[in-house]
């Protein structure tokens, strides 16, 4: 009957449906794609006379798997004698935000770490920068937002002008809370901004002893708002202003090189490009259907 009335909408429906399940597909082939070209540790292609090495952390933070790998990689390689952190990012994913921290605070335990801050390092870009033993931005750097954000849509207009109406069965009283097709309650407000309160605590508290900062000075710039390299300077969030020869030169004397810096990158496997496409597909997909991964260090769009 749809088909008849509406044709267009019809075909139109059928069309997107098949790019939608072709795109899924090819999505699949590449991760399976990308799976079996995973081994172990990351493979170092470098001079073996570099003596530096550079992880970069570059947009959403949605994986840790990566870095974290190159941080040990280089971690384990004697040649290495320091290790800087290139963040060019607005945050992302509190888990994986988490286990790079985590990460970067045992490599620092053997090895120098500095940070170099590119255009953006705000929210969970911050989070792992503080990790590092100092931390250089440029004066217009744009950081800070140190907090936690979860949005979610509310789609009850469109569900009633459409005609939809849900029906939930659930095992506890809580189990569909945030969902799009109703009002919250008070009480799942209430667990809601807890749980944003309690992750928004593990943040201040973990950058403010990574920066050797006291609690309560950390949370008191701790209100989402963002700052420039220089002002982040001043309250003492950052070391200094510096691009990212300045962060290597400092790293390498703070680390007691005393021939010539040279800086090292890990070796991208052939695919590099292929997986991170999946990655970002896989990962956005994750978010999109499970409410509490929607809960980020995240510097929101402006």
């Amino acid at each position: 009957m749809f088909a008849r009335r509406h044709p267009f909408l019809f075909f139109l429906t059928v069309v997107c449906g098949c790019m939608t399940a072709g795109f899924l597909g090819i999505v699949g082939l590449m991760w399976s794609g990308a799976n079996m070209m995973r081994s172990g540790l990351v493979d170092m292609n470098r001079d073996s006379q570099g003596n530096l090495g550079i992880v970069e952390v570059t947009g959403p933070i949605v994986s840790s798997r990566r870095v974290i790998d190159q941080l040990r990689a280089f971690r384990e390689d004697d040649q290495i004698k320091a290790i800087v952190l290139r963040v060019e990012s607005p945050g992302g994913g509190i888990g994986p935000s988490q286990e790079i921290y985590r990460e970067l605070m045992k490599t620092r335990e053997k090895k120098m770490v500095v940070a170099s801050m590119g255009s953006v390092a705000a929210s969970g870009g911050y989070y792992i920068a503080a990790a590092a033993q100092g931390i250089v931005a440029n004066p217009g750097t744009i950081t800070g937002s140190i907090g936690v954000i979860m949005e979610y849509a509310n789609l009850m207009a469109i569900a009633e002008k459409i005609g939809i109406s849900p029906v939930v069965f659930k095992s506890g009283e809580f189990k569909d809370m945030g969902s799009p097709l109703r009002e919250l309650k008070d009480k799942e407000k209430k667990i809601f901004q807890d749980l944003v309160d309690e992750l928004h605590a593990q943040f201040v508290s973990d950058a403010a002893i990574a920066r050797g900062m006291d609690v309560k000075a950390m949370a008191e710039l701790a209100d989402g708002r963002v700052y420039t390299g220089q002002t982040a300077l001043e309250l003492s969030l950052i070391d200094r202003l510096g691009n990212l020869d300045d962060a290597v030169q400092w790293a390498g004397k703070k680390a007691g090189i005393t021939e010539d810096v040279v800086p090292v990158y890990p070796k991208e496997d052939k695919m590099t490009f292929i997986r991170k496409l999946a990655d970002s597909v896989i990962q956005k997909f994750n978010l999109a259907k499970s409410l509490p991964d929607q809960l980020q260090y995240m510097t929101p769009p402006r």
